[in-house]
């Protein structure tokens, strides 16, 4: 079976840290460019970060550039999002996603882990 399934989310205190985890199944893992997504409280979907294949390289959203480490195991198919200095902003619903396009309706994501980041 094609899935994503994320793990690791819980609540945290202010400057805390977290690691999510994302095991992949059912597809060629390291072919893929992945990405982690988020939605918040009251608001929409928000990219935050994409991994490349190969090449690993990384691509941030401004809100977490520097917080925040996506990176990859392909021999064990998961992917990784390691966040730092948590604030409450942070609060949300986290998703990994095959590929880049989080927006696109047909994208292959996770169910998701919630992030719960208190004062």
């Amino acid at each position: 079976e094609v899935q994503l399934v994320e793990a690791g989310g819980g609540r945290v205190q202010s400057g805390g840290s977290l690691r999510l985890t994302c095991a992949a199944s059912g597809f060629a893992f390291d072919r893929f460019t992945m990405s982690w997504a988020r939605r918040a409280p009251g608001k929409g979907l928000e990219w935050i970060a994409t991994i490349y294949p190969l090449t690993r390289n990384t691509d941030y959203d401004h809100s977490v550039r520097g917080r925040f480490t996506i990176s990859r195991d392909d021999a064990k198919k998961i992917l990784y999002l390691d966040m730092d200095r948590l604030n409450p902003g942070d609060t949300a619903v986290y998703y990994c996603f095959r590929g880049d396009q989080v927006h696109d309706s047909d994208a292959l994501r996770g169910q998701g882990t919630q992030v719960t980041v208190s004062s």
